[in-house]
């Protein structure tokens, strides 16, 4: 647990020993611990630098309180953190000062193969300090949603994010429960009826762009650096951004409904068919999506269509919107 603050294992053990057993000897924490006498030297000597133990003349070790001595040494590791983010600022300045003056090669790096590119979009997202921005399309080929460990590390260090999903990829197996996990950690989630790139920003200094098969079969991309170039990747993202529909879907389990219940308004159940059709996907591929057979599709939507007092599925998707059956799609700009 203390690995965090540079503690080696031994030394946690050592220290944790100490606090139940206070003036004790190298030996007999050795003995006590299955150390060696000089595992258990070693450590009590690390722990005594921290201040985390004190030594008296006659050898024997007491371990300081904990609320004062790793209370010092977590306060030394924050301002050291600070430091290295001020340091970290500087950097990103002078690298963007010399980048400006520098040719197109290198503000354009080709990335080749499966392998390099999968690592230089989870890298991507490890430089990310405020926010990541992706056009998600069809077929996965470096990296599935299900496997991009980073975005929940990213969302954790208060990172947001943002994705555009191409509608086609709406019938990708599994796709719907990965946008719910993606939702219920915070990522926005929106459709837009075709997207023209697979695409990853961060923050405004660092674009991915996958692109198709070289000649010799392998995937390539090209990492992008903070250029006009890169501007007009922003630009393009936020311009779809705007004009695509949100998806939202809950996460919420739920059995038959009762009659009760159906009487009250759409379920949770519902509410996942609607966003899914107003999103684009066919009745089968929502139908598929949330594991119903086409005839319990079919059911519900007729159950919605008579509880809207509507006929067609357009009057239904205009009614679910205005009351608040699902998230309000944006104002499209002309």
């Amino acid at each position: 647990m203390l690995d965090v603050l540079g503690l080696e294992p031994d030394d946690e053990r050592v220290y944790r020993a100490l606090l139940g057993r206070p003036s004790s000897t190298s030996g007999t924490l050795s003995d006590l611990l299955s150390l060696t006498r000089a595992q258990a030297d070693n450590a009590l000597s690390r722990l005594v630098t921290w201040g985390l133990v004190t030594g008296s003349a006659d050898d024997r070790f007491t371990a300081a309180p904990p609320a004062m001595a790793l209370g010092a040494l977590i306060s030394q590791r924050r301002d050291g953190l600070r430091a290295a983010e001020h340091a970290l600022v500087t950097l990103a300045e002078e690298h963007r000062a010399a980048t400006t003056a520098s040719g197109i090669g290198d503000l354009i790096e080709v990335v080749t193969g499966v392998d390099a590119i999968r690592h230089r979009y989870l890298q991507v997202q490890q430089a990310a300090r405020t926010q990541i921005r992706t056009f998600i399309t069809a077929p996965f080929v470096a990296l599935p949603p299900d496997e991009n460990t980073a975005e929940p590390v990213a969302l954790g260090r208060g990172v947001s994010f943002r994705a555009v999903l191409d509608r086609s990829v709406l019938e990708e197996p599994g796709i719907i429960h990965d946008a719910i996990d993606s939702l219920r950690n915070g990522v926005q989630l929106r459709v837009a009826d075709q997207l023209p790139m697979k695409l990853m920003l961060a923050d405004t200094e660092l674009g991915l762009v996958p692109l198709a098969t070289t000649p010799d079969g392998e995937p390539g991309a090209v990492l992008l650096h903070r250029s006009g170039l890169l501007d007009a990747m922003d630009t393009l993202f936020e311009t779809v951004w705007r004009t695509s529909h949100p998806l939202a879907l809950t996460a919420d389990e739920e059995a038959e409904p009762t009659v009760e219940q159906e009487a009250e308004g759409p379920t949770a159940l519902d509410r996942r068919i609607l966003a899914l059709l107003l999103a684009g996907a066919t009745d089968l591929t929502a139908a598929t999506q949330l594991g119903l057979s086409p005839r319990t599709m079919h059911r519900r939507l007729r159950r919605l269509m008579d509880m809207a007092g509507v006929r067609t599925r357009m009057q239904l998707g205009g009614h679910a919107v205005r009351h608040g059956w699902v998230e309000t799609p944006p104002t499209r700009r002309t």
